[in-house]
């Protein structure tokens, strides 16, 4: 299986899209490969702008998703977010790729904006006829439930290790609801080793930090409790 992660930094961090594909291996025993085009603070907007490039690698990248990220904070205006959705899951499809939504979560600050990126998102996904990864879902209910999970990075806005975990198994969930969800023996923490503020680049075995696995465990049982399984 191929899967394009098309977004802003709620996609790239702590290499999200990798650790898909760790939980998608473990969870499924297929080998997946994953593609990425995510930019800082880029709206989806800018995505379709960037016509060229997205259609160049659905075209002939052979993938059989798209993940789609609009921004979060601030999350832009509801129509053009709805409009872009249906213009971007179009071109998707028109080059013979899935099109899947993922579901953003709200500020710490802020937790009061995650009813609107729910509503919004559940719109988009079914007026686009597209697969909806309901991340901010089962972040809300982790942040209710599980307080000692800290989901977010330093900033508050975006994913810790754990978060991004959250992310990785909800994703794994949308596309596959039939498997034994499985977690990745080590994850990539972008909170540590950073040089000149920016994470390394490496692949040495140093890039990976161990985690709870007890708390990889609950998540499991929180996005199976929003799932249905």
């Amino acid at each position: 299986m191929r899967v394009l992660f098309v977004g802003n930094s709620h996609t790239y961090m702590n290499d999200m899209p990798y650790l898909f594909k760790n939980v998608w291996e473990k969870s499924t025993g297929e080998s997946c490969e994953v593609g990425m085009l995510a930019y800082s603070g880029r709206q989806l907007e800018w995505h379709r702008q960037e016509y060229f490039s997205l259609r160049f690698a659905l075209l002939y990248g052979n993938y059989d998703y798209c993940v789609f990220q609009q921004a979060a904070h601030p999350f832009p205006d509801e129509k053009s977010t709805l409009e872009t959705g249906k213009e971007l899951a179009e071109l998707a499809r028109a080059c013979g790729v899935k099109p899947v939504f993922f579901m953003t979560w709200a500020e710490k600050r802020f937790p009061e904006n995650q009813e609107k990126m729910i509503r919004v998102y559940n719109q988009m996904a079914q007026e686009s006829n597209a697969l909806l990864a309901r991340v901010g879902e089962v972040w809300q209910k982790v942040l209710k439930e599980e307080k000692d999970i800290d989901l977010f990075f330093k900033d508050g806005e975006h994913a810790s290790i754990y978060g991004d975990l959250l992310i990785a198994l909800v994703m794994v969930r949308t596309l596959c609801p039939d498997k034994v969800l499985c977690l990745p023996d080590r994850l990539i923490d972008f909170a540590v080793r950073f040089e000149e503020k920016k994470p390394e680049a490496s692949i040495k075995d140093e890039r990976y930090v161990k985690y709870d696995r007890q708390a990889g465990e609950r998540l499991v049982r929180q996005v199976e409790s929003v799932y249905g399984s």
